[in-house]
């Protein structure tokens, strides 16, 4: 039996991943905390942990993983910028979901320009109150307007075909372009000055941590939409609420925050806010917030559940698990050599 000990779990994550627990010889613990340095010891006796994007798996936490017997982290997502695969390295294999609902992501970021752009969420608290006024409600067609997307992996991709179905014009940038993709490809400058709605899809990296920044919203159009439903850490939280003060941007769409991880998944009603960039940005009616939950569809957590399993289940039966990260460089994409074996 491989005893696996999943952290930060909640009940629609229990529900998905339930239906393996006993069986496939996998045992699997639930704990609601997430793993940090202080409850790292609750994987005492596993084989394996199961975290989640705000799981803080640090160079500590791996050697203290690694210390009480565990050989695998399985992501039960695509990002690994939480995990210090350097350190990881040599000791604990690290597997991820690189793909498991990615309709569901590009979908989200279309639901909140949408909700943003035609006032969706102030028409509904109207029409509850019985004020069915129009006033204030005046929105713009999306198409023949310029989007840009930063980033066209598979997320990338569905969310510029969702697009161009709205009759819109697509800039893209990827460090590694498609050349099969229907769009054209730029660079970060030209989507900044060109773009009236800038989308992001791209993994956190060293290279883009603060993309938008003060510098970068300068460069844009004024009056441009920015989304962001890949990872917090893209977007300078401060320069954003800088740039909407300043009426540069005309609204923001944000499934991520830089500083989410004590805050999003969370049930905060009862407490004060104590991150006041993000108490401002909640107040300004023209930013649109929802707490990490683009990936959240029943068809993305069957799949999470389903591929997480899979790749625990490969490992310790000795096979090469397919969604193994490349840990000499640590790169996104697929790794290109002929893995005939695990990286170590």
């Amino acid at each position: 039996m491989i005893n696996v000990a999943m952290f930060d779990s909640k009940p629609y994550d229990r529900e998905s991943f339930e239906k393996y627990n006993g069986k496939e010889d996998i045992s699997i613990k639930f704990f609601d905390t997430r793993l940090t340095e202080d409850t790292v010891g609750l994987a005492e006796n596993c084989d394996a942990v199961i975290v989640f994007v705000n799981d803080d798996v640090n160079g500590k936490v791996i050697d203290r993983l690694y210390s009480l017997g565990v050989r695998l982290i399985a992501l039960r997502c695509a990002g690994f910028n939480n995990v210090d695969i350097k350190e990881a390295f040599g000791k604990i294999h690290v597997v991820r979901v690189p793909a498991y609902s990615p309709y569901a992501v590009a979908e989200h970021a279309m639901a909140l320009l949408l909700t943003s752009v035609r006032r969706i969420h102030k028409a509904y608290i109207r029409t509850k109150d019985f004020n069915f006024s129009l006033n204030g409600l005046t929105g713009f067609d999306l198409y023949g307007k310029t989007v840009g997307v930063v980033g066209t992996g598979k997320i990338g991709k569905i969310f510029i075909s969702i697009c161009k179905g709205f009759g819109m014009k697509v800039l893209a940038f990827d460090p590694y372009p498609d050349k099969n993709l229907d769009a054209e490809y730029t660079d970060l400058d030209t989507i900044f000055e060109k773009s009236d709605i800038i989308s992001l899809h791209c993994p956190l990296t060293n290279e883009n941590y603060h993309m938008i920044d003060r510098d970068s919203i300068t460069k844009m159009k004024k009056g441009v939409i920015i989304i962001n439903t890949s990872r917090g850490q893209l977007i300078d939280a401060e320069a954003l609420l800088d740039g909407i003060k300043n009426k540069k941007i005309g609204a923001a769409c944000l499934d991520v925050y830089e500083e989410e991880s004590d805050i999003f998944f969370e049930d905060k009603s009862g407490h004060i806010m104590q991150d006041d960039v993000l108490a401002r940005l909640l107040t300004m009616p023209n930013v649109l917030i929802t707490s990490h939950q683009a990936f959240l569809t029943r068809e993305a957590l069957e799949n999470i559940a389903a591929t997480t399993v899979s790749n625990i289940k490969s490992f310790f039966e000795g096979g090469i698990p397919d969604n193994e990260i490349c840990y000499r460089c640590g790169r996104i994409e697929e790794c290109k050599r002929d893995r005939r074996d695990k990286c170590f």
